[in-house]
């Protein structure tokens, strides 16, 4: 049996040797920490196999070893070597290898591409999840991408509308004022009152590109209160009835119980508007449109509005609420004099002004039309 002072010496010997080349090792890796990832690989393996080696010899000359013994340990070891940096070498090549697919996955990255890791199977589980992480990061980009990309053509789309509904009144303006200044009018009455007409429709555009715009930077302030819904479409019906009336239309109201909601009144009766002039606009001549409200049992007040305008392409019904955005050629407005639905604007100001109230607004084809359902939290509950 080796003795306690024999084994502390061999292994404080090793310790020794080991440190010493370790602490070489440190330096070189330190000196390299900036070079490639396989010589990396090959100074930590080295150093590992150079401090054992080192830990025998020094450990066999201690004990007097024979000639012979001592060549054998030597063979041994520098095979161990040998061997130990033939694997390290095809470590690093392995690790190297999934090192510059990572590379090449983040240039596709940079250039747009979304990336697929189904190859990464074989990589090492901190690279597969780096690599996973990019494929994310680049489906999400994509996804980003495709979001601007789609706001981009919903502004270029509302300012040709805009442009173009501005442009009509605002020549019919000029002419009418031409006429007035030539003496050419045969009734200025009449021009008045149409140019005074016309006005009142562009301020009305005006004031709903500013409302969209308070909308879309998230400054619209709301003036909150209890607000009985039967009154506001009550109200809503009866100053959109000869409307409804000069296109041969019938309003249907179906009023449901008398319930509150928290609200701005006279934001949620533009609301209201909004979606019973869109529905006039779009029904044929001797339709109806029906509005109703109903409670979903949940603590909210669903008020509806359905026309009979021949419904919207379901690849459309995702736009509805873009600004700007116009309906199929089935779908698209006559101009109601006085209104500034034509910009496209109206849905999207009345979806706005539907989420500030922490509420929902959803559109589907029904029947011969489609229905606008505007869902809102129920304040509360008044017996009729």
């Amino acid at each position: 049996m080796i003795a306690f002072g024999d084994l502390a010496s061999i292994v404080a010997i090793a310790l020794g040797c080991a440190a010493a080349v370790g602490l070489v090792g440190l330096v070189a890796l330190m000196s390299m920490r900036r070079r490639s990832l396989l010589l990396q690989v090959c100074v930590i393996v080295l150093t590992v196999v150079a401090s054992t080696v080192a830990g025998f010899i020094a450990v066999a000359n201690a004990m007097y070893l024979s000639a012979h013994d001592l060549t054998v340990v030597f063979y041994v070891a520098a095979a161990a070597g040998l061997i130990s940096l033939a694997l390290a070498i095809g470590l690093g090549l392995w690790l190297t290898g999934s090192a510059r697919r990572l590379v090449a996955l983040t240039s596709a990255l940079s250039e747009g591409t979304t990336l697929d890791t189904g190859d990464a199977r074989g990589w090492a589980s901190e690279f597969r999840s780096v690599a996973d992480q990019l494929a994310d990061t680049s489906r999400r980009l994509a996804e980003s991408r495709a979001e601007v990309a789609a706001i981009d053509e919903s502004r270029r789309e509302l300012v040709a509308w805009i442009s173009h509904d501005l442009r009509t009144p605002l020549a019919g303006l000029r002419a009418m004022a031409e006429a007035l200044e030539d003496g050419l009018a045969d009734d200025p009455v009449r021009f008045h009152r149409q140019m005074r007409s016309q006005v009142d429709h562009l301020s009305a555009m005006v004031d709903d590109l500013f409302e969209l715009s308070r909308i879309q930077s998230g400054t619209l302030r709301l003036s909150l209160e209890p607000v009985r819904v039967y009154d506001l479409v009550s109200d809503a019906v009866a100053e959109l009835s000869p409307l409804a009336q000069a296109r041969s239309i019938t309003l249907v109201e179906r009023p449901g119980p008398d319930v509150l909601v928290l609200g701005d009144d006279r934001r949620l009766a533009r609301v209201i508007g909004n979606l019973l002039v869109n529905a006039i606009q779009h029904g044929p001549e001797g339709s109806s449109v029906t509005i109703g409200t109903r409670t979903d049992g949940t603590g909210r007040v669903v008020l509806s509005v359905t026309d009979s305008g021949g419904g919207i392409p379901e690849e459309d019904l995702g736009r509805v609420f873009e600004a700007g955005w116009r309906a199929s050629v089935s779908r698209t407005p006559e101009p109601l004099w006085g209104t500034s639905g034509g910009a496209g604007l109206g849905l999207a100001i009345a979806q706005g002004i539907v989420q500030a109230h922490r509420g929902e607004i959803s559109v589907r084809n029904e029947a011969d039309g489609c229905r606008f359902d505007v869902s809102l939290p129920q304040h509360e509950l008044v017996a009729r």
